[in-house]
Formats: C-alpha cells, sequence, structure tokens
C-alpha cells in the first residue's frame, strides 16, 4: 500500500519521511519536530512540512503544544489495546469489501506467505513474523474499493508499529493460532463466503491476538474491561 516515492506530493514525501523515523524510533517518543531543519533536510519549504505534521497529528504518532510546538506523542500503555481495537474493527471491513475482487493469484500469494509464517514458528523471528504478517493481510484488503478505509487501516498499522516493534515478541505461543485463522481466511474468500462471516474471522482473528496479549502482559486487566477490549459481537 506503499506508493511509489516517486509520484509522491512534497507534502506526502515529508510525511513517509518523519512518519519512518518515528516509527524506527530515531524520533523518539516527546523528540521536538523542528520544521525549519526537516524542511532543510528534505530540500522543501515547510509548508508540505506542515501539513505532514498535521496528518501525523491526526494519527496520533504527533501532538502540537502551543509555544513549544510539534513534539512525537508519548506511549501510553492503553493505547495498544486501543490501537489493536480499531485495527480489527477496520481491517476486517476492508477485508469484506476486498473480498469480492481479490484474485487466485492474490490468495495463492496470501497462502505463500502464510507458508512462510509457519517456518518463521520455528526459528522463533518476531520481527520477521510481524513483517510477513502485514504482507499477508495488505495483499487481503488492496483491492478494498474505499481508499479512505484503506488510509486510515494503514495509519493504525503505523500507530501500532509505533506502539510495539512486535506483538509476537510478548506472545510468541499466538503465532501458530494466527496462521491458521490466515487460511480459514484465505478459504472463506477462496469460497466466496458471505462478506459477514469473512469480516466475522478476520475481526475475530486481530482481536484473538489483543485476547493473547492482555492476559499475558496485563493479567491485572478487568474482565469487564478485558471483554469490552476483545469483544468481536455477534455475526449480525
Amino acid at each position: 500500500m506503499t506508493p511509489d516515492t516517486e509520484s509522491l506530493s512534497k507534502s506526502q514525501r515529508a510525511l513517509a519521511w518523519i512518519r519512518e523515523r518515528i516509527l524506527a524510533h530515531e524520533f523518539a517518543p516527546g523528540y521536538r519536530l523542528v520544521l525549519g531543519s526537516i524542511a532543510e533536510q528534505l530540500e522543501m519549504s515547510v509548508v508540505p512540512v506542515r501539513e505532514a505534521i498535521r496528518q501525523l497529528e491526526a494519527e496520533g504518532l504527533v501532538t502540537f503544544e502551543r509555544n513549544v510546538g510539534a513534539r512525537v506523542a508519548m506511549i501510553e500503555p492503553s493505547e495498544y489495546g486501543d490501537t489493536m481495537q480499531t485495527l480489527g474493527l477496520l481491517e476486517a471491513a476492508a477485508t469484506a469489501l476486498s473480498a469480492g475482487t481479490t484474485t487466485p493469484e492474490d490468495l495463492t500469494r496470501a497462502r505463500q506467505i502464510n507458508d512462510q509464517l509457519t517456518e518463521e514458528l520455528a526459528v522463533r523471528d518476531p520481527h520477521e513474523f510481524t513483517a510477513l504478517n502485514r504482507q499477508l493481510h495488505a495483499i487481503l484488503i488492496h483491492r478494498c474499493p474505499n481508499p479512505r478505509l484503506l488510509e486510515l487501516v494503514e495509519a493504525e498499522w503505523a500507530k501500532l508499529s509505533y506502539l510495539r516493534d512486535s506483538t509476537f515478541s510478548f506472545v510468541p505461543q499466538r503465532a501458530t493460532d494466527s496462521a491458521l485463522e490466515h487460511e480459514e481466511i484465505i478459504q472463506l474468500i477462496e469460497t466466496s463466503a458471505p462478506a459477514v462471516q469473512i469480516e466475522d474471522a478476520a475481526r475475530r482473528h486481530r482481536m484473538g491476538t489483543l485476547h493473547a496479549y492482555l492476559s499475558i502482559e496485563h493479567p491485572e486487566t478487568s474482565p469487564e474491561l478485558f471483554d469490552a477490549l476483545t469483544h468481536t459481537g455477534d455475526s449480525r
């Protein structure tokens, strides 16, 4: 879902450049983003940089304080659960909308990546697993006819990467179930299952990872909050 760099506008290039450094933690939480300095490095005026900062503020990666300026957002522990829940809802909808035009070639590629994910279970490389996992989901949603929905999914993926470099570092045992659930979603798309069924499976998949994370990293989470964060609802 990443556009060709040469086709990007100046504000899009600035957005990609700043976001990349935030996600790599080169610009750490609290880091002050000086528009003039960034513009000079990118050899552009401050106008497109300002536009990029506003977009990153909307995504929650940047905060703006009066008399201080733009800073990389601080990490709040509760944000991970909120982001995972939001991503689950958005990604599930995008998967269901994309399903009708997903090609056999798309599904073949998705299965190839899922096979790689299964192999990664043996070496336990959570960062590689996360990268492959994202590639697989990108294939399953990239034919979604709603470009705004895809933008929102991309923004939540970016926020998730900022909050946790790899969830599977914390819950490696979740990887096996994740690969099996991928195959379930692929089979539903392959057999032209109802969109609501595909959406439900994709949402349950994302919430399963959140459920596993909360149960290990935050066992003190109240049952009510736990259920609220991971609840997937009925299949309508």
